[in-house]
Formats: C-alpha cells, structure tokens, sequence
C-alpha cells in the first residue's frame, strides 16, 4: 500500500542502467499505444473484406477505439489517486495486451470492435502516466530533458503508423497489426513492475462521482461518434448526426455544471482557471488539432490523386520524425535556459511556412517535393510539444499534476479528432467548389476543352466516352488539388493567428513546469 498523501516522501531519482531501462519501458509503452490509434487506419480495407463487411462498417474499427480512448483519458488523475500510478500504469499496459491479443482472435465485426472498446478505455491513462513516471525518474533539473524524451515517441509513433500498418497488411495479415502489441507491452510491464515497483504514488479512497463519470461518458461518445461518421452521414443533414449533436450538446452542459460544483469531481475543470494551464492548454490543443488534421489529408491525397501506394505514402510521411528525434532531446536540455514561450512561437512561424510549402502543391509535384516540407516540419514539431507542457504544468502544486496532465492530454487528443474531421470536410466541400467552378469553364464553346478532346479522340483513338471520363478525370484531379491547397494554406494561417495565446502565458521561471511536475513524484 502507498503512503498517505501526509507522510509520502518521493523516490530520489534513478540513476546509471535503471533509468535507461526505466526510460526505454515507459516509452515502449507510449509508442505501443500511440502508433495503436493509427496502424489500423491503412488496414480497413483489409480488415472490412476478410470480416464481410462494408468499408463504412469497418471504419468502426477506428471510431470505438477513439470513444473509449477519449472517455478514459481525463479519468487517469482519479484513478491514480485510488490506485496509484504504478499500479495503474502496469494494469493499463498488461489489458492493453490482453485486447490486443482479442482483437486479433476477433472472427467478426462486433467481436472485434467489443475489443477495441476495451483496447480503446485501458489505453486512457498510459500516456499521461508515462509523463508523470517519466518526470518522476529524473532529477528534477533534468526534468525538461525527460519532458522531451516523452515526446519524441508521442511524435514519431502516429508518423510511423500507416507505413507500419500498410507494410504488415501487406506482407502478413490484419490481425498481426494487434498481435505486435503482445511482446512489447509484456516486455514494458516487466520492465515496469521491476524498475518502478517501490515508486508508487501516494493513494487515498476518493467517493466515485457516478454522475459525473455517467456524463462524460455521454457526451464524449455522442461527440466523438458524430465527428467520424459525420462525413459520411452529410453532416447536419443526417437525423442521426443532429441526434448525436444534441446528446453532446445537453450531456456536455450539464457534465461543466455538475463538476464544478462537485466536491470530488471526476474531471478537474478548476485546472481551466489557472492562465498557464488555459493558455498551455488551448495553444497545444488547437496546434495538434491542425497538425494531425493534416497528417491524415497527406496520405489521403497521395493515395487517391497520385497514385502511391499505402506503404509509400506512410514512408513520404515518415521523414517528419527525423529532426523531432534529433532535436528533442536538445530542446529538452536547453529548454531551462530560454524563455519557452519564444520556442514555442518559433514553432508556430515554422509550422505555418511548413503548410504554406504545401499549399503550392500540383499533381505533377515530385516525391522529393513532398518529403522536403515533411522532413522540415519535424523542427517545429521537436519545439512544439516539450515547452507548451512545461508552460502549462507550471505553477500547479505537485498533487494537481497527474489530473492536469490527463485533461491537457484529454483535451489535445480530443482536438486531433475535431482537427482530422473539419480538414477532412472541408477539404471535401473545398474540392466541391473548385469543381464547380472549373466545370464553368469547361464548356463546349472552351478552346482548350476542344483541342484536347480532339487530341484525344484523333491522336490516341479514344472513343468519345473515354475521353469524356478522362477530363472528368482531371477535372476531379485538379479540384482536389486546389481543394486540399486551401486546406495547407488555411492551416499556414491558424498557426500564426494562435501565437497571442501562447503570450497571456505567464513565463516559467528557468525550468519551473517540468520541475513543478517532477515534483509531483
């Protein structure tokens, strides 16, 4: 049993081997469960033909691992006050292998998405608790450092995902995307359970606040359930979409006022009236909201209008981890010396060049052209994650870190999903209308449209219907493409419109947030 929240005295920090191996389990376990949330995405297809369903069916596979992973992250800093972080974080790490291994089984749909529910709610609270291990294992002038190291696998592992994925699906079959998950998360627990088993946080038995708990399962599951099948539900125009909005809706108001005035509440939402934590939060929130919004349009892109392959798409992706791996652990280092808002604002200037690279995309674009702003954006991305969380960490007394730590991460990860949902829909409606407007010039009074017709018809002998559909083709092509550069521009635009945000933070003293985290431990 741990001790009292009175008498606990932290662990010192580990040293030599132990904290390597310390490091190396925790971040086993982040990149397990991070690259879960985007593996399976390239592997619907696969996934939806050998179970006998429909594509649309499939994508379930994503959408209740989402719910459930959203419902459970807020929840980690009220369950490792009755738990305890160790105990927690092995708990997580070892169901999480369990529901792996039952995912792969799965013979049918509702089999399968019963284990990505699972999969999805004991998924929750592994990566807040990683960062507070983490925090935890090094000393706390280094604590900035340990913030980066955490990070870097946050990064690389939603990058390496699809190109994982596709190359899995591949060369082997679907249910092995899962059944990877079992060596590395037994071999995380062990590791675990042996480095940090006399490091367990502090525990005391808290009321369950039932309605609130209830509440948030709603809302969260009507919104996030809204937000994937949105798209293919016409939006607002769908009974059960404008149902589901309505559920969040109400749900939502009445979980704000009921944990508010909760005595113990499930959800600390007092952490929003701490200005480091608002401003942290809500920059950090909308950046990855445009940032993995994007990473879901690319491959997309490529695939549909250019003709990549999956696993060549995820690898024209890849290279964004290159400088995030290289850089992190610098910025970590140097980070108590600077001010941590100037690097995250250089982050932002960095970012929306990045995108605005893109925007200037065409489909005759070579694949070295695609890499060269993938490969830059791993800068800003190196200076994006490590500051935000040290500004709004800072200033939090050591008790509230566990719960601040999973609602930024709950509220970030929630964004991911608005992000990925609004680019994919406008990128939709932006096709339709640049479609539109080339079809008015694609008369039959066009020059252009006349001597291409001929030429198609009387150079390469096709029939009147082949060449219609071509140009139809095209057409659809070039919309897309114009489509999805309003989309990289439109991003290049929100991250500089964002940086005031990060300025109404107050600056951390040297290393004053991560060491304010670290001390939580």
């Amino acid at each position: 049993m741990a001790s009292s929240p009175q008498t606990y005295t932290p662990p010192p920090p580990l040293t030599g081997g132990k904290l390597v191996l310390g490091t190396l389990c925790v971040s086993l376990a982040v990149f397990m469960n991070v690259l879960d949330s985007s593996i399976a995405n390239v592997a619907i297809p696969t996934i939806s033909g050998n179970l006998g369903v429909s594509i649309d069916e499939g994508t379930w596979v994503i959408t209740s691992f989402a719910a459930a992973n959203a419902i459970s992250i807020p929840l980690t800093g009220w369950l490792t006050q009755r738990i305890g972080a160790v105990r927690l974080f092995v708990t997580s790490v070892l169901l999480f292998v369990l529901a792996s291994w039952l995912c792969g089984l799965a013979p049918t749909l509702p089999i399968l998405l019963a284990a990505r529910v699972l999969q999805g709610l004991v998924a929750g609270p592994m990566v807040p608790l990683s960062q507070s291990l983490l925090l935890g294992a090094y000393p706390k002038s280094k604590a900035s450092f340990a913030l980066a190291l955490w990070g870097m696998t946050a990064v690389v592992a939603p990058v390496a995902g699809p190109a994982l994925g596709g190359w899995i699906t591949d060369a082997y079959t679907w249910p092995w995307i899962f059944y990877i998950n079992i060596p590395v998360g037994l071999l995380a627990a062990g590791m675990t359970i042996a480095i940090y088993k006399d490091r367990e946080s502090p525990t005391h038995k808290l009321p369950i606040d039932t309605i609130g708990l209830l509440l948030l399962i709603t809302w969260v599951a009507a919104f996030q359930i809204m937000l994937d099948k949105g798209k293919d539900l016409d939006w607002f125009a769908s009974p059960t979409i404008v149902t589901l909005g309505i559920i969040a809706a109400v749900a939502f108001a009445y979980f704000v006022i009921w944990e508010l005035n909760n005595d113990h509440p499930v959800v600390d939402l007092r952490l929003f009236g701490r200005r480091n934590f608002f401003g942290g939060t809500v920059a950090i929130s909308i950046g990855y909201g445009v940032f993995f919004g994007n990473l879901v349009l690319l491959p997309q892109w490529l695939q549909q209008y250019l003709g990549y392959r999956a696993i060549d798409s995820g690898l024209s992706t890849a290279p964004l981890g290159i400088f995030a791996v290289i850089l992190m652990p610098l910025i970590g280092k140097f980070l108590p010396r600077v001010d941590a808002r100037k690097v995250a604002t250089a982050s932002f200037v960095c970012f929306a060049l990045v995108f605005w690279l893109r925007s200037r995309y065409t489909l005759e674009v070579d694949q070295w052209t695609v890499i060269l702003p993938t490969l830059l954006q791993g800068i800003p991305t190196a200076m994006f994650f490590v500051p935000l969380t040290v500004l709004l960490l800072s200033g939090l007394p050591p008790e509230r870190i566990p719960a601040a730590a999973g609602l930024s991460s709950f509220v970030r990860v929630f964004c991911g999903a608005i992000g990925t949902s609004v680019a994919t829909t406008a990128w939709n409606n932006r096709t339709i209308v640049h479609h539109a407007q080339l079809t008015e010039h694609a008369t039959p009074y066009s020059t252009a449209l006349q001597q291409m017709f001929s030429n198609l018809t009387g150079n390469f002998g096709m029939s009147t219907e082949q060449a219609t559909g071509l140009i139809e083709r095209n057409l659809n092509a070039q919309a897309a493409m114009i489509g999805i550069n309003d989309i990289f521009w439109l991003s290049a635009v929100i991250f500089i419109v964002i940086i005031p945000v990060i300025w109404i933070i107050k600056p951390a003293k040297g290393s004053a947030g991560a060491e304010a985290a670290a001390a939580a431990h």
